[in-house]
């Protein structure tokens, strides 16, 4: 199976899975338990409700939903329908999810009920208004703010009366036959792009990385031979499904090799100690913000880890630190560090089981099979090792290009198919990548990229604001690596709003992890002579106050 992956569908590698580990338990979530063979069966009716609901290859489907058995099912199911699946963040606000909602025409939503005391579809319907035309009883959308949207499907037992409830969108699957659902799924071509998932790029405006199934698979593929995840390994799935590392290193990379799934639905370092203890986790991967937490918590003795065989981390720049106490404190644990973005895929470079400790507290490790790496500097021109400058990419994972948007793509992408990744790193002689900065003003809170311009804009919406700008500062707790602060420049130099204000203000606007920390007064932005805002100033000024 694994020298075919590239040429095969996700829809495929689903049967393939059953077909090869039928018996083997597939998903563990809570107390259901599932095989390979019962997830097929179930993704396939997921893919005739699909059907049902008039989905046609190609068609946008969300799902905006924690990390569930659910959440596999419906995703595996609407590709396997040939849809392009679109992932949104359970932390986004309802705003938020309408405009990425918008953004692709999307025709079919997957959504929660009620998770962390927060009801999505009040939100759904508060950002996108209600009674556009009747729902599922007129046949019309369900939501005014969202023509495109025909169907709103809530993965729980209850649902407005425009929407429809999980079970009642599977029982309408019911009724079509078993050769159509098959031959839909048979019809989706490797290169058929398999999903959106929406990042920042380089500008902070929010665009959607297009990639294809091939491109999915083969990078995964090669991301579990490198890992050294194997059947029988049970695999605890932290990091959001809504991002490609959950969805594509958990999922995807499980049913290659016939590991078990444990999905975990909130990112606490108490619930994964419990769930590796109660479940043998054997595999864990999560940010560095989810290992440093484990490691500290107050009653981790408490909890037997000895299971745990494979670790991997990345998203940010990882303290070398980090990666001695993981290997000191854990036992004989693999450690292995990586490095990707949207744009290719989710992976790009990754450490060797066997590697030196050095490499891999240092390094990212070296570009994955097939992939070529180079730093360059502003002419373009590629730089020796230890010279800092700007990452370069290519290889088959670059992204098909951003979704309706051929502008930002040739920008990102040149012509000879390199990916301009915004990253600044070095390589050494053996060609290990290290991660020194970014070339863009995103920095990462706890594993989550934020982005400057779109925090700024909420800010600047405040009816006391007259400027504002968003850096990333050392987190204070050391938790999440980074934090944001906001620099404000009040209307009409009043006294109001308070930096208590301003948080509450964006807290009420942005996904918390988006949320400003704190907030510095100044009469005016210190910009440049093209009226630029200079940032680097900014991150110096710490106790920078009216």
């Amino acid at each position: 199976m694994r020298g075919d992956l590239e040429f095969m569908s996700i829809s495929r590698l689903v049967r393939t899975a059953a077909a090869r580990y039928a018996g083997r338990e597939a998903v563990a979530c809570g107390r259901t338990r599932i095989s390979y063979g019962q997830l097929a069966a179930r993704v396939e009716r997921a893919a005739a409700g699909c059907l049902a609901a008039g989905v046609q290859a190609g068609d946008r489907v969300a799902v905006w939903a924690p990390n569930t058995l659910d959440w596999i099912v419906a995703s595996l199911g609407a590709v396997s329908a040939g849809a392009v699946l679109v992932p949104l963040n359970t932390r986004l606000k309802g705003g938020e999810a309408v405009q990425a909602l918008k953004r692709t025409r999307a025709e079919l939503l997957f959504v929660t009920g009620t998770f962390l005391g927060t009801s999505y579809v009040a939100a759904l319907r508060r950002a996108a208004g209600r009674g556009g035309g009747g729902g599922r009883k007129s046949g019309g959308p369900p939501l005014a703010g969202l023509p495109c949207l025909r169907h709103v499907v809530v993965l729980a037992e209850d649902a407005p009366a425009e929407f429809r409830t999980w079970q009642e969108f599977l029982a309408a699957g019911d009724a079509v036959p078993a050769w159509a659902v098959r031959a839909r799924a048979n019809a989706v071509a490797p290169d058929a792009p398999s999903d959106i998932v929406f990042t920042s790029g380089t500008t902070g405006e929010p665009k959607g990385v297009v990639t294809t199934h091939a491109q999915s698979l083969r990078a995964f593929g090669a991301w579990a031979d490198l890992a050294g995840l194997r059947a029988g390994d049970r695999y605890l799935i932290v990091n959001p499904f809504s991002h490609t590392f959950g969805y594509k290193a958990g999922v995807l990379a499980c049913l290659m090799r016939g590991a078990t799934m444990v999905p975990q639905s909130v990112f606490a370092a108490d619930v994964v100690a419990a769930h590796v203890a109660a479940e043998r986790i054997s595999v864990l991967p999560g940010p560095p913000t989810l290992f440093r937490s484990l490691l500290d918590h107050p009653a981790r003795e408490l909890y037997d880890l000895s299971s745990l065989r494979v670790v991997v981390t990345g998203a940010a720049t990882v303290d070398r630190g980090l990666i001695h106490r993981l290997r000191a404190e854990l036992g004989p644990v693999t450690v292995l560090t990586a490095y990707g973005l949207s744009e290719a895929t989710g992976l790009v470079t990754m450490c060797r089981r066997g590697d030196a400790d050095e490499i891999v507290a240092r390094t990212s490790g070296r570009a994955v099979p097939d992939t070529e790496v180079k730093v360059v500097g502003a002419d373009g021109k590629a730089l020796p090792p230890g010279e800092p400058g700007e990452i370069l990419v290519r290889g088959y994972q670059v992204m098909s290009g951003y979704f309706e948007d051929p502008g930002a793509t040739a920008r990102a992408v040149d012509a000879e198919g390199w990916l301009h990744s915004g990253d600044v790193g070095t390589l050494d002689e053996a060609g290990n990548l290290r991660i020194t900065d970014r070339m863009t003003d995103m920095f990462v809170v706890g594993g989550f990229n934020v982005y400057p311009a779109e925090v700024e804009r909420v800010l600047a919406r405040h009816p006391g604001v007259v400027d504002a700008a968003v850096v990333g500062v050392p987190d204070p707790d050391g938790r999440l690596g980074e934090v944001g602060k906001a620099f404000v420049v009040r209307r009409g130099g009043a006294d109001s709003p308070t930096e208590e204000e301003l948080i509450r203000w964006a807290r009420g606007e942005l996904a918390n992890y988006k949320v400003p920390r704190g907030v510095a007064f100044l009469r005016a932005l210190p910009r440049n002579a093209v009226g630029k805002v200079r940032k680097g100033e900014l991150r110096g000024m710490e106790g920078a106050g009216e």
